[in-house]
């Protein structure tokens, strides 16, 4: 588990989790890796603090690209979902968002039908402490559970699952997709039959500023288009 932020006097990063700690700067004890401002032992200055869940979120093993944070916030908040709502997550691929729905206390069963990106989400998942009930499936095959609050797809034809999210989600449930191209909303969207309502498409941009002192500016490079998140409505 990670136990400690250590930033050195430039601003980078680091995550820590035993034994000494080395760097350009200096070598910090472990004895003397502690909340605070520590020096090394070239007489640098390195602020730490502990490391939370976000912390072991970030630094879990990838395997496929991952939800972006600021898509799942958006979500989860829009969604309204939260403890004890049931939760189909499919596409797992690293386990992140499956990880982070079940943090804000969601019943989640996941979907991920390559053995590779199975095993490292299951890992994943057992390292961060989570109850995540995820299985080497493939959703186009059919969906075994029923009585959804929320279904949350990461697949590139989403449209082929349709026919058992009518069956698994509650009704007035999200069906939630997370697609990079406009042109696989609009097929989606042209294969749903009466039994669905479209709800909202959006895209969720984030721009940083840069504050040091007087010297206040947005950052030059955002983030901008990672998804298109598509919610669509169980009539």
């Amino acid at each position: 588990m990670m136990k400690n932020i250590i930033i050195d006097e430039k601003g980078n990063i680091k995550y820590h989790k035993s034994g000494d700690f080395h760097s350009m700067f200096g070598v910090v004890r472990e004895n003397e890796i502690k909340p605070g401002i520590v020096k090394s032992n070239k007489g640098h200055d390195f602020i730490i603090f502990n490391a939370h869940f976000s912390d072991e979120l970030r630094n879990i093993e990838r395997g496929p690209a991952v939800t972006h944070i600021k898509d799942i916030g958006y979500i989860i908040s829009f969604t309204g979902i939260g403890v004890g709502s049931k939760i189909l997550d499919a596409g797992s691929g690293s386990g992140h968002m499956a990880s982070a729905l079940a943090r804000v206390g969601c019943e989640v069963i996941s979907y991920e039908k390559k053995k590779e990106f199975f095993d490292i989400a299951s890992n994943n998942i057992k390292k961060l402490n989570l109850n995540v009930n995820i299985k080497n499936k493939d959703i186009y095959n059919g969906i075994e559970e029923k009585d959804f609050d929320l279904i949350n797809l990461d697949l590139l034809e989403p449209w082929k699952v349709l026919p058992y999210v009518k069956s698994a989600l509650k009704s007035g449930g999200y069906l939630v997709c997370y697609l990079p191209n406009i042109t696989q909303i609009m097929e989606l969207v042209n294969l749903m039959d009466n039994s669905f309502y479209l709800w909202s498409v959006v895209e969720v941009l984030v721009r940083e500023w840069s504050v040091q002192n007087l010297k206040v500016r947005p950052n030059n490079h955002m983030l901008g288009h990672t998804a298109f998140l598509i919610f669509i409505r169980k009539i």
